[in-house]
C-alpha cells in the first residue's frame, strides 16, 4: 500500500512536471511565431539557431515513450497523454521550422515524424493484443533515440556555441523540460529498474539543459560570445 502511494505520487508529480514542460514547449513555438511577426526577422531566420536536427529527435522521445507508456502493463496514463501532447506540439515547431527555411531536409523531416506520430496513435488504438512484441519494440527504441537525443542537443549546443548567440532558442523550454526529466528520473526510481529503466535515461536530456542554461548567461557575459556574434555579422 505504502508503495503504490509513492508510485501515485512520483506518477502525479511527473505528470504535473510534464504538463510544465508542455508549457515550456509551446513557450518555444510562441517565439518562433513572435519572431515571425517581428519586422526585424526576415524570411529564413524566424527559426534561426534552432537545431533540426535536435527538435527531430526530440519529437522522436516524445513519441517512444509515448509509445512505451501504453506498452507496459498495467496501461501508463502519466506517460502516455502528456507524452501525446508533447509530440504534437513538437511536430508544431517542425512545421514551423519547415514554413520558414523551405529545405528538403526540414521537409523530409516534418514527413516522417507525422508518419511516425500516426502509427504510434494506430498501435494504441488497434494492437492491444501485442503488449509483450510492443514493450520490446519501445524499450529499444527509447534506447536508440537517447543516443539520438544526445547527439541532437549535441549538435544545438554546438550552434549556439559556433555563434555566439542563442537565437530563436527559447529559455524557458529547457528550464523546464530539465524539471520534467528530474522527476521522471525520480518516477522510475519509484517504479523499479526492471520496469522503469528507460525513463532513467531521461538524465541524458537533463545534463544537456544544463548546458544550454550555462549557454544563455554565456551569451550575455562573455567577450567570446560577443567575438562571434560580431564575425557574424
Amino acid at each position: 500500500m505504502q508503495h503504490q502511494t509513492l508510485y501515485a505520487l512520483a506518477g502525479s508529480l511527473n505528470s504535473l512536471f510534464i504538463i510544465v514542460s508542455l508549457y515550456g514547449l509551446w513557450s518555444q513555438l510562441q517565439k518562433i511565431w513572435q519572431r515571425k511577426h517581428d519586422a526585424r526577422v526576415g524570411a529564413g531566420k524566424t527559426t534561426d539557431i534552432l537545431s533540426l536536427n535536435q527538435f527531430t529527435v526530440s519529437f522522436l522521445a516524445y513519441c517512444a515513450f509515448f509509445v512505451y507508456g501504453y506498452s507496459i502493463t498495467p496501461f501508463n496514463h502519466y506517460i502516455v497523454w502528456p507524452r501525446l501532447i508533447a509530440s504534437l506540439i513538437a511536430l508544431a515547431i517542425l512545421y514551423e521550422i519547415d514554413r520558414d527555411r523551405r529545405s528538403l531536409a526540414s521537409r523530409h523531416a516534418l514527413l516522417a515524424c507525422a508518419l511516425l506520430l500516426g502509427a504510434g496513435v494506430a498501435g494504441l488504438a488497434f494492437g492491444p493484443t501485442f503488449s509483450d512484441e510492443k514493450r520490446v519494440i519501445s524499450q529499444s527504441l527509447i534506447v536508440a533515440v537517447t543516443v539520438l537525443l544526445a547527439q541532437g542537443y549535441a549538435h544545438q549546443i554546438r550552434l549556439i556555441w559556433r555563434s555566439g548567440k542563442t537565437g530563436a532558442v527559447s529559455l524557458k523550454m529547457s528550464q523546464f523540460i530539465l524539471a520534467m526529466d528530474i522527476s521522471t528520473t525520480f518516477f522510475a526510481c519509484v517504479m523499479g529498474l526492471k520496469t522503469g529503466w528507460p525513463l532513467l535515461l531521461a538524465c541524458v536530456s537533463a545534463t544537456t539543459k544544463l548546458i544550454i542554461m550555462w549557454l544563455f548567461r554565456w551569451e550575455k557575459s562573455s567577450p567570446a560570445a560577443q567575438v562571434k556574434r560580431q564575425a557574424l555579422a
